[in-house]
Parts: C-alpha cells; sequence; structure tokens
C-alpha cells in the first residue's frame, strides 16, 4: 500500500490538469484594462487564471510525487509511465486550451473577428503534440538522469499558464497584455515552445549535484533572477525566468549524463 503513494500524488495531478481543463473552458468573461486608456480593454474568459492556478498546483505535485516515490524508495516503472500521461494532461493539453481560448480572444479584438473559422485556433494543441512526443522519448532516453534534452514539458506548460496570470492581474512596469493576445505572438510561442520540446539541446539541470559555487553558478545566477524578477514583475517573472533559464543552458552548455 506504501508503494501506491507516490502514485495517488501523480493522479492528483492529473486530476488538477483535468479541473484546469474545465476552468478553461468556461465562457463568462471580465473585462481586462489594458494600457492607461480606459477604452483599450476586451474581454477573456474569466476562469482562464483559475485554470492556470490549477496547472501551477498540479505542478508542486508533480515535484512532490517523485520526492515522496525517492522518500518512500517507491519508484517503479508503473510511475514513471503513470506520470508521463499526468503530465500531458496538466502540462500539455490543459496550456494547449488557454492558448485556444487566448487565440479566440486575439481574434474576436479584430473586425469580423467572431467570424474565424476555428482551424486557426486548432494549432494551440500542437503543443500537447510535441508534449506528448518529448515524454516518450524521455522515458525511453536514460541519458536524461541528470539535465534535459529539450524544454521538459513542465516548465513549458507553466510558461503558457503563467499568460492569463499577467493578464488578469497586470504589471505596472512592463505591459504585455496586448502581446499576449496579439494572434502572431501565440502563433510564435506556439511555434518556439514545440520546438524546444521536441529539441534535442541539452539544457540545465535544476538538481545539484554539489555545492560549490563553480559547478553551479548557471543555477545559482537563475536563482537570483527568479527572486528579484518574482518581487519587481510578479505573474511576468515566469517568463522571464523561463528566458534566462533557455539562455543559460545555451550559454554553459549544459550536458545530460
Amino acid at each position: 500500500m506504501i508503494k501506491q503513494i507516490p502514485n495517488l500524488f501523480t493522479l492528483l495531478n492529473l486530476f488538477l490538469g483535468c479541473m484546469a481543463i474545465v476552468f478553461a473552458l468556461q465562457t463568462e468573461t471580465i473585462s481586462i484594462y489594458v494600457g492607461e486608456d480606459l477604452s483599450s480593454h476586451y474581454n477573456i474568459p474569466e476562469r482562464l487564471s483559475v485554470a492556470a492556478y490549477f496547472i501551477f498546483a498540479a505542478a508542486v505535485i508533480d515535484f512532490l510525487d517523485g520526492f515522496v516515490a525517492r522518500l518512500l524508495k517507491a519508484t517503479s516503472e508503473m510511475g514513471k509511465q503513470l506520470d508521463s500521461l499526468s503530465d500531458v494532461v496538466s502540462f500539455g493539453v490543459a496550456p494547449s486550451v488557454i492558448l485556444y481560448q487566448l487565440l479566440k480572444v486575439s481574434f474576436i479584438k479584430e473586425e469580423s473577428g467572431l467570424e474565424t473559422s476555428i482551424a486557426w485556433l486548432l494549432p494551440a494543441f500542437i503543443v500537447a503534440c510535441a508534449g506528448a512526443y518529448r515524454l516518450a522519448r524521455f522515458n525511453l532516453d536514460n541519458s536524461q538522469s541528470y539535465g534535459f534534452k529539450g524544454v521538459p514539458i513542465p516548465a513549458a506548460g507553466l510558461f503558457i499558464a503563467s499568460f492569463p496570470l499577467i493578464l488578469h492581474y497586470g504589471n505596472s512596469i512592463i505591459n504585455v497584455n496586448e502581446w499576449l493576445t496579439n494572434k502572431w505572438v501565440l502563433y510564435t510561442v506556439i511555434v518556439l515552445i514545440s520546438w524546444l520540446m521536441v529539441s534535442t539541446q541539452p539544457l540545465m539541470a535544476l538538481k545539484f549535484k554539489d555545492f560549490t559555487l563553480k559547478n553551479n553558478m548557471p543555477k545559482v545566477i537563475l536563482l537570483a533572477v527568479a527572486v528579484v524578477a518574482a518581487l519587481i514583475f510578479h505573474w511576468l517573472a515566469v517568463p522571464i525566468v523561463f528566458i534566462v533559464y533557455i539562455i543559460l543552458s545555451l550559454l554553459f552548455k549544459q550536458q545530460p549524463s
């Protein structure tokens, strides 16, 4: 029975991902303030920010299930496969639904946007497909025990999940609300995130092999950026930290082992 405890955490991750999808599909709307001109506001699904919270909660549980499995010495092949299936939903499908809704908003803002074909919205689910491919490859690749090849799907999912929270709470320093509801920006995000997940580019692991500053300099820099960005930019810190993570990984040329 004890060996099933980590699997219960994983199933909770899956449940939270399903809840994120349910709330992302809600159609009730609120006005979002954009810029200094009160007339430049528009509507987005109100529950989108709630969906984002569920994805962030799923990320916490996703971290804990691995921790609990190691603590109880209950790691198993079934747990590994179950974790991947849960991650596809929580960090692949749910963020794709968020992108789908944001794309819908981007077209509604345009003249005759309500008549937009659904075909223009479906590219949002390329992210889910790329995430599924990345997880399947990860499960077959034993070289990623330390370090990653391509962006992990939870990181990609959290990057996208931050968008509704940035829109909902805004930022007094940098206003990116117009960007996050611009169809071309969203299409670019879809392409880049999908490519980063399926690429074989070695990226920095967030684990500490030792506690020497020399070997952990990129992690220390990333941690410092995360703290400062969170204090200054709030939810906008999530994409900032994500971008810095990619840059540091490329600069320090991490090799998975």
